[in-house]
Parts: structure tokens; C-alpha cells; sequence
């Protein structure tokens, strides 16, 4: 599949999405997506930016949702111009999609949306690339479903994305066997690893998350032989004002790279015959 400027898909070089979670300032945007675009033009990873305006989903009312329509779409625009570098956000029911499409490159749809039609066909009539988070209810063989609803519309840029699987209250789990089924779908599989060690809810009003076991589960997914990754990075996880528990360090993106970057060189020399 062609996803921007480059061509994605399980037998090709994997390409990295990733930002912070969500827009905190101009100022952070333009640094991080400066670095980042940085890093893999020398590790030559293919690299879409990611952050969101607005976080409709956060645990509570009372959490940061982002700076709004208005001025998180000028953010991306301005980092967009400025770095030349693609742009994939988040959408929602209720988002203004041709407003948002207008900007980005990539849009991506939540997780919890999954398994809303009109939601799904909306975005993907819009014709751009879609990333589609797979329901963290949802059976990887159900997303043919969802994947069916988005390519009647004529859109065949489809990518579906793995964030874990819910494991009781507060907890979720990665079954690696989900990404293989999710390649039979025929579209680009990617792994979240940032939102796969997340526990909703985990802190009460807020989610917390076990930072520890991003880069194992980044690695793993990488080795079973996915099209593309997904992370949520931040310069100071701690201080982050959306998903800082499940957040990789950005000063520690380099080091994790380059080891997924042989993983997957090694992992895509010898063909997956099962």
C-alpha cells in the first residue's frame, strides 16, 4: 500500500507513527517532531507525526483534551509547513472531518469506535489513508468486518492497528497471534506499543500504565513481522499532560529504534510460511 511517500506492508521496511499524545504547545510539537524527524531520517525509518487536538475520550471530564480544533489543526498545519513532514490525527463521532482532512495526511479512528458504521464509512470517504485501532472488546478475525464497512466506500488505504486486548477491569494484554490474523485482512497491520501497556482507568480518574514493558512488546510485535509501529513519546512522560504512565521517554526513542530496526531487517529476510 502506498501511505504517504512511501510503501508500507508486512514485507516492507516498517514505518514509525509517532508523537505525544496529545498537543501541549506549539513550542513541544515543533521539538519533538523536529527530533524525531530527525532520528529517522538518519536511522531511514519512513516517520508520520502524531498528536491529537482533542481527547474526547479521556477517564474524566475534569482531564486536558488539548487545545481544541482551532488552534491544535493550526499547530499541525504549522509543524506540517514547516518540517515537511506527514501528519496522522485522531477523529471522533461529531469531528469536523472535512476541516481535519483538510490538514492531515493520515486520519485514525479510536478504538472504542470501532464497531460504528456510519463513523467508520464517514472518515473513510474521505479518502485519506485511515489507521483503525482494533476495539480493545473486539476478536482480531472481527476486524474483516470493520475493514469491509471502511473499503466500501472505495477507500483501499486501510491500515488496522493493534492496542492490546481488555484482561478484566483496568488491565490490558497483547496475544501477538492478533497480528498475524489481522495481516489476512489484506491491509497493513500496526502495533501500538505505547497503548497496549495502558491501564484504563488504572488511577481512578485518570489512566495509569506500565511504561516497563513498551520496548519488550515493541520488539516482540516487530519480530513477528508488522507493517508499521505506532508510540506516544514525550521529553518528560512524567509531566505529560495526557497518558504520561504509558508514554516513551523521547531521549530513549534512538536506543529502541535501532534495535527494532535490525529486528525487523533480520525478520523480513526470510518469508513467513507459517
Amino acid at each position: 500500500m502506498q501511505l504517504c511517500d512511501f510503501e508500507v506492508g508486512s514485507d516492507k521496511p516498517f514505518f514509525l507513527i509517532a508523537g505525544p499524545c496529545v498537543v501541549e504547545s506549539e513550542q513541544m510539537a515543533m521539538d519533538v517532531a523536529a527530533y524525531l524527524q530527525e532520528l529517522t531520517t538518519e536511522l531511514d525509518i519512513p516517520f508520520i507525526y502524531k498528536s491529537s487536538y482533542d481527547k474526547a475520550n479521556r477517564s474524566s471530564h475534569e482531564s486536558y483534551r488539548g487545545p481544541g480544533i482551532e488552534k491544535g489543526l493550526k499547530i499541525l498545519a504549522k509543524v506540517k509547513e514547516t518540517l515537511n513532514v506527514p501528519i496522522l490525527t485522531d477523529v471522533h463521532d461529531g469531528s469536523p472531518l472535512d476541516e481535519v482532512a483538510d490538514v492531515v495526511d493520515v486520519l485514525q479512528t479510536p478504538a472504542f469506535l470501532c464497531r460504528q458504521t456510519d463513523f467508520i464509512q464517514d472518515v473513510a470517504s474521505r479518502g485519506l489513508p485511515v489507521n483503525i485501532k482494533k476495539g480493545q472488546f473486539l476478536a482480531p478475525w472481527d476486524m474483516q468486518h470493520v475493514v469491509n464497512k471502511a473499503t466500501a466506500t472505495g477507500n483501499e488505504q486501510i491500515m488496522v492497528c493493534e492496542r492490546g486486548a481488555s484482561f478484566g477491569y483496568n488491565y490490558l494484554v497483547s496475544d501477538m497471534r492478533s497480528l498475524v490474523v489481522m495481516q489476512e485482512t489484506g491491509c497493513p497491520v500496526v502495533f501500538d506499543a505505547t497503548h497496549s501497556v495502558q491501564l484504563p482507568g488504572g488511577q481512578g480518574a485518570h489512566s495509569g500504565g506500565q511504561r516497563e514493558f513498551v520496548a519488550p512488546l515493541a520488539r516482540a510485535a516487530t519480530a513477528v513481522g508488522i507493517a508499521g509501529l505506532f508510540m506516544e513519546t514525550h521529553p518528560d512522560p512524567e509531566k505529560a499532560l495526557s497518558d504520561g504512565p504509558n508514554s516513551w521517554p523521547l531521549d530513549k526513542m534512538r536506543e529502541l529504534l535501532e534495535t527494532l530496526k535490525i529486528i525487523d531487517e533480520q525478520i523480513k529476510l526470510v518469508p513467513n510460511n507459517g
